[in-house]
């Protein structure tokens, strides 16, 4: 780990590489898994705030979901996450032919909403853990996750470049700036 500002950055987001490959993956990170997207208590009364601006581009079994059991609920760790359609794809998944992609995110895109998503879905395939004096960023390695992986190493792409504008949006510009210096300066050397 590398420590950055208040910060502790793992050492695979220099050294992993990783460019999304929906063609080859399908969003899959959007219907599989053992939760929801973690939420901010912030992120939670934005997306309430704009559900009528995102509901129409969710899937119907999504909307009923929320209808039943509100946009989110607290996973094992209690954390806030989003409400799952039947315990698989996120309520906010909605499909472009065979591909999963964001409701939230296609609301953005059409100008109806100025949220871009959830930070923990921007920011993957990096997981946050709040620690009390600092924020761990970390590598969250998941097999569905190959072609990119795959895809990263042919354009050489380092996880925390794929990830610029998220990190910035996350923790400024100037944290993305010593990023690059420390890319730069001690593990392009070793």
């Amino acid at each position: 780990m590398i420590e950055i500002d208040n910060k502790l950055v793992s050492e695979e987001l220099f050294s992993e590489r990783f460019v999304c490959d929906l063609s080859a993956c399908k969003g899959e990170c959007c219907v599989a898994g053992d939760a929801g997207a973690p939420l901010e208590t912030k992120e939670i009364d934005i997306i309430r705030q704009n559900l009528n601006q995102i509901k129409p581009f969710m899937t119907e079994e999504g909307k009923n979901e929320i209808s039943s059991n509100d946009i989110y609920y607290y996973d094992k760790d209690g954390t806030p996450v989003t409400t799952l359609v039947n315990d698989a794809a996120c309520a906010f998944v909605y499909f472009e032919g065979d591909v999963a992609k964001c409701s939230i995110e296609k609301a953005y895109q059409e100008g109806s909403i100025d949220f871009i998503k959830p930070i923990s879905c921007h920011l993957y395939p990096v997981r946050v853990k709040k620690l009390k004096f600092y924020d761990a960023l970390n590598y969250d390695r998941w097999d569905i996750c190959k072609p990119a992986c795959e895809c990263g190493s042919e354009l050489n792409v380092p996880i925390y470049r794929f990830l610029k504008g998220p990190l910035i949006r996350a923790y400024g510009e100037d944290f993305f700036k010593k990023l690059e210096i420390v890319d730069k300066e001690y593990i392009g050397k070793t």
